[in-house]
């Protein structure tokens, strides 16, 4: 039966596994159900959103910025390798002079760089584009007034006018031709002379050495495109990962703009709903402060009610004891103890019903008044009993004692009762205000998350562009994919992962705790069947009692009853034996400290008369340090002096000789003192402080001269 647990018993693990379920299962419900509550950690306000909109926009900044340094840096790049391949081709070139033309390959085409690709230099302007820019607007004019001529005149003049220029056209290639038969008639003119062999090997080896440049250099100059062309490709397609990335926060900074708008539309009210909680919170918290205030003040009284009770029954105790056994005047003292209480009794019952009635409030005053006079003479009449002659006086002067002390406890009590009866009144009203605030705080809580809730639902009706690529839905209805995916959910991929754990994990928890049910069901099914074999067993050993009670009394008793009688009475016994060993326990107590007190003072006394003995005795130190200084000074002197002093000189001395001597005797009979009022063993002698002390000895006590 001990070991039986209670009926609200809770398992400390289950409650700590709930606990830990609570604080990291998540919190997955939908954002448009009725009952979603918007997290503490994930609510939104108009400053929150700002510094989540500012973010984004630096962050898209620093990503177009960063592309634009590399796409800068290929840009130099391509810079560097076109002056390179424009010095390889020049190379090449002046290698393909000494070589054939059926040796020759072709020259690789030489990148070109557009204007777009400097769009620092878009707006510069030199010395070079003014000249140009001037022979362009010439040519326009010509061109204009040419166009005007025509018109005017002859439409043959075109073929006219055509004619020099092909002539002029013409007279490019007839130059070339020219050149190049100058050319070949030096050539034929070099030739003429026959090589010899040293010079054809040298020709033939500087041959193979042109052709391995020509094609080393060729190599070059493709390698190098290639090389630009894959890192452009790369860069391509960075930037068109960032394009997505950018258009898709884009997207996102729209409908955080559009969730800002709403914020600060609905921030007002929210912020007065705050507010108003926030007053009611440290309104309730003030309360709660007076409340335990309060309970501590009601606490106090209470134990000093309490202590009270225990000095009245200490007070009756010992004035049971003073009365002994079998006294035939304990009924006359104890009228005589109790008639003042009665009439306090009654005239504190008078001055509650005056006070009650809170409309006349003069006139409780004086009835109060009138009362108090009265009992003030009743109190008088009462104070002085007849004692019968053959009563003990001190019996009867100690019950007049005890009368007076129980006075003095009851007045005390009756105020201790009525400073409580006050506090509880106030701390009644004080609850009911606690009530009242705290029933109109859960309000307000109330009204602020309903008012959440449906700003929430106002920014569920945005729309949120989500780009999603074809694998990763997962949405399909008869194996096909939708046209409206408004029932659709979008989950990132690590709350899904970890959705997709908690389902294997509460799939395994399902098992264990149906296992664990099937072994409950066991253990409940036998605990059924030893409760009813205990119960059996408790229906035999009741009979067997019961006959053996009728054996032994005749008859069934309750011994339960019995047995807290006895108990009753025997600790009623021990409660008036501890009242009676509190009192003798305080009067010794009361006794020890005056004792203590009288020791005490004993003991200033003593230190005093001690103190003064160690100066007195320090001060005839000082005056024998000054006359044994004064007696060696005479005896130095006595060469000097004239002989006629010397009679006065010896009785001098001898009264120096016999004051010190009486010096001792003082000093001897001080020490005596002393060692009998020193507490400790040993004597006490104390130097002269400082020479200032020295110096007034001596002028204390004057040198004789003759």
């Amino acid at each position: 039966y001990k070991s039986k647990r209670s009926d609200d018993y809770e398992d400390p693990k289950d409650a700590e596994d709930i606990k830990a379920a609570k604080e990291n299962m998540g919190f997955y419900e939908l954002k448009t159900a009725t009952n979603y509550k918007v997290p503490d950690c994930k609510q939104m306000n108009v400053e929150k959103k700002m510094m989540q909109v500012t973010s984004l926009e630096m962050l898209i900044y620093e990503k177009k910025a960063n592309m634009n340094k590399e796409i800068m840096s290929l840009r130099d790049l391509k810079v560097s390798t076109v002056e390179e391949i424009n010095f390889l081709v020049q190379e090449l070139e002046s290698i393909q002079v000494a070589l054939d033309l059926s040796e020759r390959l072709a020259l690789p085409l030489i990148p070109q760089l557009h204007p777009d690709e400097f769009p620092e230099k878009k707006f510069g302007r030199d010395s070079d584009i003014f000249p140009k820019f001037k022979e362009e607007q010439e040519a326009k004019a010509k061109v204009q007034e040419q166009l005007e001529r025509s018109s005017l005149s002859h439409p043959f003049r075109h073929e006219f006018l055509r004619a020099p220029s092909k002539e002029a056209a013409g007279a490019h290639p007839l130059k070339r031709a020219s050149s190049q038969v100058t050319g070949q008639q030096r050539v034929f003119e070099i030739e003429k002379s026959e090589p010899t062999e040293m010079e054809l090997e040298n020709l033939k080896r500087e041959k193979i050495k042109n052709l391995y440049l020509q094609e080393t250099l060729i190599k070059k100059i493709n390698a190098l495109v290639i090389s630009f062309d894959a890192e452009l490709h790369l860069l391509r397609h960075k930037k068109l990962k960032l394009d997505v990335q950018l258009k898709s926060a884009d997207l996102h900074c729209i409908t955080w703009y559009e969730e800002l708008l709403i914020l600060s539309n609905l921030e007002k009210h929210e912020n007065l709903l705050q507010e108003h909680i926030n007053t009611l919170i440290s309104e309730q918290g003030a309360i709660q402060s007076e409340l335990n205030n309060y309970l501590a003040q009601m606490e106090d009284r209470k134990r000093e009610t309490v202590k009270f009770q225990e000095c009245e029954r200490a007070l009756y105790a010992s004035f049971q004891m003073s009365l002994g056994e079998n006294n035939r005047f304990a009924p006359f003292l104890t009228e005589v103890l109790e008639k003042k209480i009665k009439q306090m009794e009654k005239k504190e019952a008078g001055r509650e019903a005056d006070e009650d009635n809170e409309n006349e409030e003069e006139k409780d005053e004086e009835s109060i008044l009138g009362t108090d006079e009265k009992s003030g003479s009743e109190d008088e009449v009462f104070d002085e009993p007849i004692r019968p002659k053959s009563c003990s006086e001190a019996l009867f002067q100690n019950t007049i004692q005890l009368r007076q002390k129980l006075v003095d406890i009851k007045k005390a009590l009756a105020e201790e009762k009525k400073v409580a009866a006050n506090l509880r009144k106030k701390y009644n009203a004080l609850a009911k205000k606690a009530k009242v605030v705290e029933s109109s705080l859960e309000t307000a809580e109330r009204e602020l998350e309903t008012f959440r809730w449906e700003k929430q639902q106002r920014m569920n009706e945005l729309y949120v562009v989500v780009p999603l690529k074809l694998h990763q839905v997962e949405y399909l209805v008869n194996g096909e994919m939708p046209s409206d995916f408004s029932q659709a959910l979008v989950f990132s991929n690590q709350p899904l992962e970890y959705l997709q754990k908690r389902i294997v994990e509460l799939h395994n928890e399902k098992i264990m705790q149906r296992e664990l049910y099937k072994k409950a069901q066991k253990h409940h099914k036998q605990l059924v069947q030893d409760k009813k074999e205990m119960e059996i067993k408790i229906q035999q050993l009741e009979k067997k009692c019961n006959e053996l009670i009728v054996k032994k009394f005749g008859q069934l008793a309750d011994f339960e009853a019995v047995q807290t009688h006895s108990c009753s009475i025997h600790m009623d016994e021990l409660q008036v034996q501890i009242m009676e060993k509190e009192y003798m326990h305080s009067q010794e107590l009361k006794k020890w400290e005056e004792r203590i007190l009288d020791l005490q003072q004993q003991l200033m006394k003593l230190t005093k008369e001690n103190t003064s003995k160690l100066q007195q005795l320090n001060q005839f130190r000082l005056e024998k340090q000054e006359l044994e200084t004064k007696m060696g000074l005479l005896k130095n002197d006595l060469g000097i002096e004239f002989q006629g002093t010397q009679i006065t000189d010896v009785k001098k001395k001898a009264k120096l000789k016999s004051r010190l001597k009486r010096l001792a005797c003082g000093t001897a009979l001080l020490r005596g003192e002393i060692n009998l009022l020193h507490r400790k063993d040993g004597c006490l002698f104390l130097q002269p402080s400082s020479p200032r002390d020295c110096e007034v000895a001596h002028e204390s006590f004057p040198v004789l001269t003759p």
